[in-house]
């Protein structure tokens, strides 16, 4: 695969593995952020664009995972409760897909960066907006930026998470919604820069290779989830994520 993708190592390979393996861990307990380590770690070292074709195939996989954990039947009705989300964020992703080969590598930092930074620092403050009831026009809303920044970055998580929490979604509920809402947005983003040339038949050996720890990661972290205080892991996420947003804050500034 060196011959393939010559920008990684083997040392850069086993950080790439260690990278989702930990991204796969955390969603396994939070039920988000994978996208959000990947991208964030995966580009300190590799080229953005080669860092959100490895997340493609590991998001997919474990979002099917967490979407399907209480069936089928169970995930239709998520399906059903967002369908207005996940239609307008499917058309806004496919949209902003092709955003990705044009745009400036500073842009697409930012474009990940100001919203997990702006997301996390919410949450770590305590402050989160409380919806009395579903609001059509605000949910398509949310799914449009959503849909957008997952076009363009492959993270979609934070503004799909502050809705959710925001709605005071259950949080078995959350967890299935977030798997299925993510999970649709995965398959689309696959579909999305296969044909926007991100995901080709070089890039995609890195997507294989991530697949596994991911997966593993997951396992491992659903495992935890049952055995510690999910109040205090979450807040610890938040402090990575920022840490995480901050750093490509500062990659897009100084270049």
């Amino acid at each position: 695969m060196n011959a393939l993708l010559p920008e990684l190592t083997p040392g850069l390979w086993l950080a790439a593995i260690g990278i989702a393996f930990v991204a796969g861990i955390v969603k396994g307990m939070v039920g988000f952020a994978m996208p959000m380590i990947l991208v964030s770690g995966l580009s300190s070292f590799l080229p953005p664009q080669l860092a959100l074709a490895g997340l493609i195939l590991p998001t997919v996989v474990t979002n099917g995972m967490q979407a399907l954990r209480q069936g089928p039947k169970a995930a239709v009705q998520s399906v059903k409760r967002f369908r207005r989300f996940l239609l307008v964020g499917l058309v806004f992703l496919l949209a902003s897909s092709m955003l990705v080969s044009v745009l400036p590598t500073r842009v697409f930092l930012l474009a990940i960066g100001v919203p997990v930074v702006g997301f996390v620092i919410l949450q770590l403050s305590g402050w989160t907006p409380k919806l009395a009831a579903e609001n059509p026009r605000l949910e398509m809303g949310i799914g449009a930026f959503a849909g957008f920044i997952g076009g363009v970055s492959g993270v979609w998580g934070p503004p799909t998470v502050a809705y959710l929490t925001a709605l005071g979604t259950e949080k078995r509920e959350q967890m299935r919604v977030q798997g299925v809402i993510y999970g649709l947005g995965a398959v689309a983003l696959f579909v999305a820069h296969i044909g926007s040339g991100i995901l080709n038949t070089r890039t995609v050996w890195l997507s294989l290779a991530l697949l596994p720890p991911a997966v593993i990661g997951m396992w491992l972290g659903g495992m935890v989830q049952d055995r510690i205080d999910q109040k205090a892991f979450r807040k610890a996420t938040l402090v990575v994520l920022l840490v995480a947003g901050l750093n490509l804050l500062r990659r897009a500034m100084m270049g």
